[in-house]
């Protein structure tokens, strides 16, 4: 609720600068540069330049217009509550106290998406799950990751694909799923890690305490615009019969493509599709999004997180620990984000995880 006698209080939350950096004023300039570019006879003579820019100029629009709009609201909600406060008008608080509240969650919103500076943010993304230490036990942590980030995506409207997926007794042993809609790469890049189990096994006759571990990598799923340099001599390509359900003709031919890119090691796979064809070009794509997050580390000389998918996937090296029992808690080892209602968070409930993540990266930064 507005405080009557100290207005600045009540509306501080409202004025901070997003992000630390956003420019209203630049993006207005840009957003009439590119404007004037698109105005131009000649446009589209060069198609493949116009569809970028088109992109730029949709990207920065969705920037400006709604903070602009938010601007525009909370002017009105000001003004409103300043001629209610002169004629002493209580009536209107609970309005006031409500609009003020959407108007908080708007800007929550706009700056957590403020946050998510980096182009390939607003990519789809690859998230890859493989299970580690523990057995049985693990197979089944992967498969319980593989529905919570299902259930997330479900949540927020986005479309999910399985790429690929390795089944195992109890559970998953891997799975690359394709989570599509937007800022999807943005909000998950946090996950990349080490994610740690403890409970009481299902699986344990003795209903002993039992750790398990599973890995999760995220990369963007990058368009073609974007030229990731990949030479056919640096690939090995094997094929190899499909081991998941799909009828006859898969379970007959070697339609499953696994496809190793030489220098830096890493290998993805495909087996969901029917033709060969269909697969060996769904393992390329999750292979030129991988490589361009690999490459982009490079250059930006952080090579730890290369690593985090080649981590020992056991003790000392998780980013998030899930304990069933004896207590429920989910933390985060890096932002120190803590949850007690784990079902909550394992029904797609880490929305938590990923503002706390965000805001640590962007403190990092300043």
């Amino acid at each position: 609720m507005p405080n009557w006698k100290n207005p600045s209080k009540a509306w501080k939350p409202l004025f901070w600068k997003p992000g630390g950096g956003f420019d209203p004023e630049g993006k207005q300039l840009e957003i009439h540069r590119l404007e004037r570019i698109t105005a131009s006879p000649a446009f589209w003579e060069n198609r493949e330049e116009a569809e970028i820019t088109l992109g730029q100029l949709s990207r920065i629009k969705n920037q400006y217009y709604p903070w602009k709009a938010l601007r525009h609201d909370l002017e009105d909600l000001r003004t409103l509550y300043e001629l209610a406060k002169e004629a002493g008008d209580e009536s209107l608080v609970p309005e006031i106290a409500g609009t003020l509240g959407g108007l908080k969650e708007t800007f929550a919103k706009l700056r957590l998406q403020d946050w998510l500076s980096e182009p390939e943010d607003r990519a789809d993304a690859f998230v890859t799950i493989h299970s580690g230490a523990g057995g049985t036990e693990a197979c089944d942590w992967a498969n319980m990751l593989y529905r919570m980030y299902s259930r997330w995506a479900e949540r927020r409207g986005c479309r999910t694909e399985i790429m690929d997926i390795l089944e195992a007794e109890g559970g998953i042993k891997s799975v690359t799923l394709l989570i599509s809609g937007e800022f999807c790469r943005g909000y998950l890049k946090g996950e990349t890690g080490i994610h740690r189990l403890v409970r009481i096994s299902p699986f344990d006759a003795s209903a002993r305490r039992h750790t398990s571990f599973a890995s999760v990598y995220v990369s963007p799923a990058i368009d073609d615009t974007i030229e990731v340099d990949i030479k056919s001599d640096d690939l090995k390509i094997d094929t190899y019969r499909s081991s998941g359900a799909g009828g006859q003709h898969v379970n007959k031919t070697d339609s499953a493509v696994r496809i190793t890119h030489l220098p830096t090691g890493i290998v993805v796979q495909c087996q969901n599709e029917r033709s060969q064809y269909k697969n060996k070009a769904n393992a390329m794509k999750v292979l030129r999004s991988r490589l361009y997050e690999y490459y982009k580390v490079e250059q930006e000389k952080e090579k730890e997180k290369n690593s985090q998918e080649k981590k020992d996937i056991s003790w000392g090296n998780q980013i998030r620990s899930y304990v069933f029992q004896p207590y429920t808690l989910v933390k985060d080892h890096r932002t120190k984000a803590e949850a007690g209602n784990i079902q909550a968070v394992m029904d797609g409930g880490i929305d938590l995880f990923i503002e706390e993540y965000l805001k640590w990266q962007q403190e990092k930064r300043s």
